[in-house]
């Protein structure tokens, strides 16, 4: 799983971090969380910007509607 994973890593977050409102949550904790979760690895070439951490803070919203 990596950056471009979104829809995976917005289930891992709603599977992992359920108590969290992903609306109120910034963008450096965010990231903290997505590269805690198990089976996360960062690939070369597909680096983490700010329009990746809207599509996946979007896809977790999404997730738990």
């Amino acid at each position: 799983m990596h950056w471009l994973d979104v829809e995976r890593i917005a289930e891992e977050l709603v599977d992992r971090h359920g108590d969290i409102d992903p609306m109120s949550i910034s963008f450096p904790r965010l990231k903290a969380l997505v590269e805690a979760l198990p089976g996360f690895k960062e690939e070369p070439g597909h680096p983490c910007n700010e329009r990746i951490l809207e599509a996946i803070q979007q896809a977790w919203i999404d997730q738990r509607e």
